[in-house]
């Protein structure tokens, strides 16, 4: 009888053997979406969450009160995880950047440092032409 793939390669680590006190949100606000990936200082990834997975449909996706409630809902869970303050590192042009700190704020999690790691261009490629509309 052949064996899967996890009894030959070991026992995958479980999320209470993971816990930190501290880590890092990072948080990507597009123009379509808002999504939350909480990681360990070596970048192992622990949560993640996002306004389509709390329910939002469309165009609601991009809203403010959709990265809001998306923030409550992985800042609740990091704290059963046992994390209490994090490091945000957020990245994009979106609607829901400042709301998405606010509910991670307030919803109990320590912010010790805000970094917009946002990728800007050095006058690199040329720009495509822009939407008319």
């Amino acid at each position: 009888m052949a064996t899967s793939y996890r009894q030959r390669s070991g026992r995958r680590k479980s999320r209470s053997a993971r816990t930190t006190t501290h880590a890092i949100a990072h948080i990507r606000a597009t123009y379509n979406n808002t999504m939350f990936t909480i990681t360990d200082r070596n970048g192992m990834t622990l949560l993640w969450s996002s306004a389509g997975r709390s329910g939002f449909k469309g165009s609601k996706k991009k809203s403010p009160f959709a990265a809001t409630s998306a923030g409550e809902e992985i800042a609740k869970r990091a704290l059963d995880m046992g994390i209490t303050s994090v490091t945000v590192r957020i990245c994009g042009p979106g609607q829901g950047r400042d709301h998405a700190i606010r509910a991670l704020n307030a919803s109990g999690l320590n912010i010790t440092t805000i970094t917009d790691v946002t990728p800007l261009p050095h006058n690199g490629c040329r720009l495509p032409k822009r939407r008319r509309g």
